[in-house]
């Protein structure tokens, strides 16, 4: 018998099991605690960890003991002032031992139980109820990974794959197959012979001696087949198959143009920021391409899409041409699932913004899942806005939203991406 003892190391007062059960438990309030959270924060420092407080009381746990029964009256010893009967006028003041006043409702009090939620766990509850809308696999495409798979049972392997049963089932298949014709006849001798005996036959009969030997040599015969035989082992079969998978790319545009003010851009910055620390932490495999664009288009690097000045007009057919080229020299259809967001202040030449409805109509819409444009400005919809609501009512997988300060690039962001209750159809 092996006894196995684990010595991993966990952190001090920490137990990964009984954490994992406690934040399943206390789900909603830890969920209304990270909400809560999100409030006091900036869009850059969503990455970190948080400390959460929730109520004692939701945490408690019931409890039985033991309480004396019946009716019953007691005066306790020393007492000089009050007698047995006597009632006893409530203190002036809060009863009990509780310290200080009524504090801010935001603060965590001696009632609440405080704990640090990790960097992994706040993005769980941060982003458990948004994904990447429309995402169906186009085409079950054959990548480099593979799922280990049952198929069925082989005469060799390791001693860990044995398959007890089924080498059980053999043996004993086996031993009735070999030793069938043997326990017949074994039984017909018992029986001849008991029969013989029974009509009061001599012993030294020689059909009596001669059944006694035939009896001898079958049982022997039978003995000598073995319990279980190396043929009889089985083991678990195991093999590794091509694993399915789904190929998905998202665009990120920016408009960088002189329109769009270093205010304009720090919101379209944090809105990318969101969404790229999304993306990574909703999928493993997912390729980011960022667009920047004002009377040119260049796809660029993360770093440049972030931290690179321009100056100019704006040619937003620009960046398209420059998607439309990308996916289909790139990201074919029938092996990708294609997803755009673009940020823009919605300033446009009035002509390139006709030009741009009948890009996304007629050639970029066809070829993707799901497009989010999202227009930075505090006034009113500029003419990019009026010929992007003609493609949406089109193209429902086509959803646009306004953005006017940074308190609404959340609100915002979880409307073009929270999770759809029916799948989208196009």
């Amino acid at each position: 018998m092996v006894h196995l003892i684990d010595r991993r190391v966990q952190g001090k007062n920490k137990s990964a099991p009984n954490r994992e059960r406690f934040l399943q438990r206390y789900k909603g309030q830890i969920k209304a605690a990270v909400a809560r959270a999100i409030k006091g924060r900036s869009i850059t420092d969503m990455e970190n960890g948080e400390k959460i407080s929730i109520p004692v009381k939701d945490v408690n746990e019931p409890s039985f003991g033991h309480a004396k029964g019946g009716i019953w009256e007691s005066v306790q010893p020393g007492n000089e002032e009050y007698l047995k009967g006597d009632q006893i006028a409530r203190p002036k003041g809060g009863g009990g031992s509780g310290k200080g006043q009524a504090g801010n409702s935001e603060e965590t009090t001696e009632d609440d139980f405080a704990f640090q939620l990790s960097r992994e766990e706040f993005l769980n509850y941060f982003f458990e109820d948004l994904a990447l809308p429309n995402l169906v696999k186009t085409q079950l495409t054959s990548t480099t990974d593979f799922k280990s798979q049952r198929a069925g049972y082989t005469t060799s392997g390791t001693a860990s794959s044995l398959h007890v049963l089924r080498s059980l089932r053999g043996a004993m298949g086996r031993r009735i197959a070999v030793g069938g014709r043997s326990s017949r006849r074994l039984r017909a001798a018992e029986q001849e012979l008991l029969a013989l005996l029974g009509q009061g036959t001599e012993a030294s009969d020689h059909r009596v001696v001669e059944l006694k030997q035939e009896i001898h040599h079958l049982r022997l015969r039978l003995l000598a087949i073995p319990f279980i035989d190396p043929f009889d082992l089985r083991y678990n079969n195991r093999i590794k198959v091509p694993k399915p998978a789904t190929q998905a790319v998202m665009f990120c545009l920016l408009d960088v143009s002189g329109s769009m003010d270093e205010q304009k851009k720090e919101i379209a910055k944090r809105f990318f920021i969101l969404l790229y620390l999304f993306l990574t932490k909703a999928y493993e495999k997912i390729e980011v391409v960022f667009i920047r664009h004002h009377t040119a288009a260049l796809e660029v690097s993360e770093d440049d899409f972030f931290h690179s000045r321009e100056s100019g007009g704006t040619i937003v057919s620009s960046a398209l041409n420059l998607l439309t080229q990308i996916i289909k020299e790139r990201f074919a259809k029938s092996d990708w699932n294609v997803y755009v967001a673009q940020a823009s202040d919605g300033d446009n030449w009035d002509n390139d913004s006709i030009i741009c409805r009948e890009l996304l109509n007629h050639q970029i819409m066809p070829l993707v899942q799901y497009y989010a444009y999202v227009e930075i400005t505090e006034g009113e919809p500029q003419n990019l806005w009026h010929e992007y609501t003609q493609v949406q009512e089109n193209h429902p997988h086509f959803a646009m939203q306004k953005i006017e300060s940074v308190a609404d690039i959340y609100p915002v962001f979880r409307e073009l991406f929270k999770k759809q209750t029916t799948s989208m159809t196009k």
